[in-house]
């Protein structure tokens, strides 16, 4: 089906960040084949439909890049100890944190993990989320991290989003491997990854977590070599809480992301440059934890790292589910502009999950995945907190959620 979507201003996000403030998209089927002013539409144009936007703002659909949001239980008593002077490190080093939520995950079916994760997609969802990575880890023995990852594809399927996978069985040790941590790494990689491997189209990326409450820069590094041998892309949580030089050892890996990053240096953002890695910057749960040192955007900028903001919606440094607060967060505490928030959830934030060749730009040829926007001016994305301004959601060519705003 051909359709026109007019009276618009358009935020294409494309390679050339064009803007139009009288625009129009022009799709067939789920693919965007026209883009421009809407006085430059071709002669003879004759759509199936045409669809009204009332003067609406329109930008990509949204992708939030970074998320953990399948799991079991919560641990708001924590975030009390936390809120009473406790830090996050020391809480894991008692054997709560991640620990915690696995003994809840390990507990819960793939139905029970779908049925209590949806309403936290939904959220995302009626925020403009069109794309959602979604990770394991909070499983950490090889049947409880297949049921999340099953219970992410179900969720594909009860949701109008795509859902990309990652598999992040290097989260933390698991109990029974407490002191293990090189038989632990070798388990995963020589059992866990080629039995993946066999279950086609369940993972879509490889994940771990480096850090010094969790694995090693070495460990980790022969993690990602036995995801390459594999052919999956790799990314790293890194650098959160102090550096143990994970970040370069994922660019030496042509890594697609590194996350958090509060602790990165600048020869860590000349590796990531020179790799193409984006540096996911997620500031709900540097909020939440509360630690001083900020990412070095500053240092991003001046070397060219790509830069993706994202929720991390899970149960422990960032209980929630909103990407529209992450963006206010990027802004308000990061210094990000509003251009680079809107670039984070779009095109970089694709390229985070190695989608930038189909998703994150409203321009020919990319999937016709939109959100439109009941606002004055694109400096309100990122702006308004507790308030929801998507109006429309579209995914793959057909409206999947319209509301008044």
């Amino acid at each position: 089906m051909r359709s026109l979507w007019h009276h618009l201003s358009l935020l294409t996000c494309d390679d050339e960040r064009r803007t139009f403030a009288d625009g129009a998209i022009v799709t067939e089927g789920d693919t965007i084949t026209w883009v421009g002013a809407a006085s430059d539409l071709p002669a003879g144009l004759a759509p199936d439909r045409a669809i009204e936007l009332a003067g609406r703002w329109v930008t990509p659909g949204l992708i939030d890049c970074h998320t953990h949001l399948v799991f079991g239980g919560q641990r708001a008593a924590e975030f009390a100890r936390r809120t009473a002077g406790t830090s996050y490190a020391e809480i894991a080093r008692e054997g709560g944190g991640i620990l915690n939520t696995v003994r809840a995950t390990r507990a819960a079916g793939i139905d029970e993990l779908a049925r209590r994760s949806e309403p936290r997609l939904r959220a995302l969802l009626q925020e403009g989320v069109t794309t959602v990575e979604i990770k394991s880890g909070y499983g950490l023995d090889f049947e409880s991290e297949r049921r999340m990852l099953l219970a992410a594809r179900l969720l594909e399927q009860r949701l109008p989003v795509t859902v990309v996978t990652s598999l992040l069985a290097a989260h933390a040790t698991p109990p029974d491997f407490k002191g293990r941590e090189d038989d632990y790494i070798d388990l995963v990689c020589r059992d866990w990854l080629p039995r993946f491997a066999r279950d086609h189209g369940l993972v879509d990326m490889v994940d771990a977590y480096c850090e010094t409450i969790a694995f090693s820069a070495r460990q980790c590094d022969r993690l990602f070599t036995a995801a390459n041998e594999h052919g999956w892309p790799v990314r790293l949580h890194a650098e959160q809480i102090s550096n143990i030089g994970g970040s370069r050892m994922a660019a030496r890996h042509g890594a697609l992301a590194c996350d958090h990053l509060e602790y990165a240096v600048e020869e860590d953002a000349i590796e990531l440059a020179r790799a193409g890695t984006v540096a996911v910057l997620l500031p709900v749960a540097y909020y939440v934890l509360a630690d001083p040192r900020l990412p070095p955007v500053d240092l991003f900028r001046k070397h060219g790292v790509p830069m993706a903001v994202a929720s991390d919606a899970n149960p422990g440094s960032a209980p929630g589910a909103s990407l529209l607060i992450a963006m206010n967060m990027a802004r308000r505490l990061f210094g990000m502009t509003s251009d680079e928030v809107l670039d984070g959830v779009t095109r970089n934030a694709a390229r985070a999950l190695g989608l930038g060749d189909r998703h994150g730009q409203v321009a020919p040829g990319f999937r016709a995945d939109l959100a439109a926007w009941s606002i004055e001016s694109p400096d309100e994305l990122g702006y308004w907190i507790g308030f929801n301004p998507c109006s429309m959601v579209v995914r793959g060519g057909e409206i999947v959620l319209e509301r008044d705003a």
